[in-house]
């Protein structure tokens, strides 16, 4: 409390002089609370996005049909069994051979397709009954039609009769139909069919193990929150074990290749590198040559680069080290990633709805049934008033311009699903700062650390996280932009055009990492000092910049704990998933895993991997960002105190021993 009411200017030198107590902030409580809200004019902004794409999803919902995507539309747009078709529910392809291609499932099949009023019975040339059922060309009839049956309402040859249906039109005639391609749509068919009943082996399965993968998912939660907490003793291990191992890697690589060069020096011996058609020829004595040239010099980098940063190491473990202390002190902190996931898949499904609503829409404008509806709306709003038949046009426009709805919703699901992440990386941001600039841990860390945070991100900086988050989500609007002209210029031949967009897809692909970077940083700053977004990243860059070494170890070495971490979290499940299904050991479960009579064991073990994988993500995230923030306060620490009685320092013993730094006592 002293040290508060001195740097407010609420007590002098003078007074400072009869305290008999050392100056220390040991009242202090981090984050600061006096606090105001910070980039106002960008939280307007994005809460008018949101209110229009609240009005987007009303329109969509209302003027579309997902029903209507059930239904399949021929070459003149019209629904099958809706409408003028409404007595022709079913789709037949009028060669079906040309839908053999993966793009069929991009951009449809093409081939004529026709509105049918049942399936093919039986298989025959020049079907002439299908041409007149409809007014197309007599071009677009189909050459051919075989026994089918119906798929989702889409006529498919009947793999039973694929063989006989072949050898009947190869006799009728030899030009219209290629065995080949007619060999190709059956084996496409058949991958339909046998895609369908493992789908459906596959959900047995799963309903079979539900249980068992649930167990193991559950154990997978302990053994991550137990791995946390041994991070604190075993980080130093992990870290070093790994620094050794790849020097010794790449010096066993450099002696290997210097006695293989000894060996095959006065040979004429040659090896291949490389895979066809880039494939080298080169003999064996220039290739271990210039392999122990490589390694030897790889080996001498890595070993200076460790010298000179020992001591970065080392700060690098004691951060690891406390961000295990400082998760294990704010416990809640490992179950707050649900929430932040949860509302990321409810923003996938909202845009995913709208998305499809919208799409919806021109399909049911091309069906007679709504474009009667749409003539009837018309003459409703030209008996309307002024402002009503405004509101009608305005309506109709928008289901013209669908397309840049679509586009409109793609914009507001980055934006919405980066701003769900920014909250989540705000929030325990708050929480971790308050551990750090707490002078007595785990004693000094304020009550609910976490739902305080949580408050301050919502009443203060609502704001702060629309605007990183926009800056993301305008960079992956443009990345997007990108792939679709690089799709669309593939079989442009101008190189030029090809490098420069190639460039600018891997500019774009560095921005956003570095953006991303740079507001995680950002966000710590914001739940420290409570500045707007502009401020914090500057002050957050200055404070990287400054200390850049000590970045790049750190960031790298705790990338490396966590990977190393997650992977035998992940391996150990994983094995002991599979000797248990896999029935490699006599136990009671084992004889139980029998009684399930499994289609494919492989299923609840693929299942128990992917849980475990999408756990430890979860998990570790929070440890990430524990470390990530405990870092950058111990920059600032550095930075403003000295270890003074006025400024002491808040970082631990064990930092401050590796920086040969102390607190110093002020005598009375």
């Amino acid at each position: 409390m002293h040290y508060v009411l001195r740097k407010y200017g609420m007590i002098t030198d003078e007074m400072h002089l009869i305290t008999e107590e050392p100056l220390k902030d040991r009242n202090y409580r981090g984050p600061v609370t006096n606090r105001s809200c910070t980039d106002i004019i960008c939280c307007i902004i994005f809460i008018i996005f949101i209110v229009a794409f609240a009005a987007v999803a009303i329109f969509a919902y209302v003027k579309g049909d997902y029903k209507l995507l059930l239904y399949p539309m021929d070459s003149e747009n019209n629904l099958c069994g809706l409408g003028n078709m409404k007595d022709k529910p079913y789709l037949l392809f009028s060669d079906i051979t040309r839908c053999i291609s993966p793009i069929v499932f991009l951009m449809g099949c093409p081939t004529p397709q026709i509105c049918v009023k049942k399936c093919p019975n039986k298989t025959e040339p020049l079907p002439k009954q299908y041409c007149s059922d409809v007014n197309i060309p007599e071009k677009d009839c189909p050459p051919y039609v075989i026994q089918s049956k119906d798929l989702v309402n889409r006529c498919v040859p009947d793999i039973t009769v694929l063989g006989k249906a072949a050898l009947h039109l190869k006799d009728a005639y030899n030009h219209t139909v290629k065995d080949d391609d007619l060999i190709s749509s059956t084996k496409m068919m058949r991958g339909v069919f046998k895609a369908k009943a493992y789908a459906e082996q596959i959900i047995n399965d799963v309903m079979r193990s539900w249980w068992i993968i649930l167990v193991a998912l559950i154990i997978t939660m302990f053994v991550s929150l137990l791995w946390i907490f041994l991070m604190r003793w075993i980080a130093g291990i992990m870290v070093w074990l790994g620094v050794i191992g790849f020097l010794v890697l790449f010096a066993a690589g450099c002696g290997v290749a210097a006695w293989k060069y000894t060996v095959y020096k006065d040979s004429d011996e040659i090896i291949n590198i490389g895979f066809n058609p880039l494939l080298f020829t080169v003999s064996k004595a220039k290739f271990y040559l210039w392999t122990s040239i490589i390694t030897g010099v790889v080996f001498l980098i890595f070993l200076l680069i460790l010298l000179v940063l020992f001591s970065r190491i080392r700060i690098a473990i004691a951060l690891i080290k406390e961000g295990s202390r400082a998760v294990g002190s704010i416990m809640s902190t490992l179950l707050w990633p649900i929430i932040p996931f949860i509302l990321q898949i409810g923003v996938i499904f909202l845009w995913l709805s709208v998305a499809v609503h919208l799409y919806s829409i021109n399909r049911s404008v091309n069906s007679t049934e709504s474009v009667d509806i749409i003539s009837q709306v018309e003459s409703f709003c030209s008996d309307l008033t002024t402002n009503e038949t405004n509101a009608c046009s305005v309506m109709k426009t928008m289901e013209s311009y669908t397309i840049y709805l679509q586009i409109y919703a793609l914009f507001m699901f980055f934006w919405l699903v980066n701003f769900v992440s920014a909250m989540g990386q705000l929030t325990l941001a708050g929480a971790f700062a308050s551990y750090y600039w707490s002078f007595n841990k785990p004693d000094d860390i304020p009550s609910l650390p976490l739902l305080k945070s949580f408050w301050r991100c919502f009443r203060y900086h609502f704001g702060s996280l629309a605007f990183g988050s926009l800056l993301i989500a305008i960079v992956q609007m443009i990345r997007l932009l990108l792939e679709y002209l690089d799709h669309k210029l593939k079989d442009v031949e101008n190189p030029v055009a090809k490098f420069i967009l190639k460039c600018m897809r891997c500019c774009f692909w560095c921005l956003e990492k570095f953006l991303k970077f740079l507001n995680k940083n950002a966000y710590i700053m914001i739940a420290v000092h409570g500045k707007n977004f502009c401020v914090s990243a500057k002050d957050a860059f200055k404070l990287i910049f400054t200390n850049i070494a000590r970045t790049a170890v750190i960031d790298k070495s705790t990338s490396f704990v966590l990977f190393l971490s997650r992977l035998a979290i992940v391996c150990a499940i994983g094995f002991a998933s599979y000797v248990v299904f896999g029935q490699k050991i006599s136990l009671d479960a084992t004889k139980y895993i029998d009684d399930l009579q499994l289609n494919f064991h492989a299923v609840p073990i693929v299942i128990i991997i992917i849980g475990t994988y999408i756990i430890t993500s979860l998990f570790f995230s929070v440890y990430d960002m524990a470390v990530d923030t405990l870092f950058l306060c111990f920059l600032e620490d550095l930075d403003v105190n000295d270890g003074s009685a006025e400024k002491p320092y808040f970082m631990s013993k064990q930092l401050m021993s590796i920086l040969g730094k102390n607190n110093k006592e002020t005598e009375k």
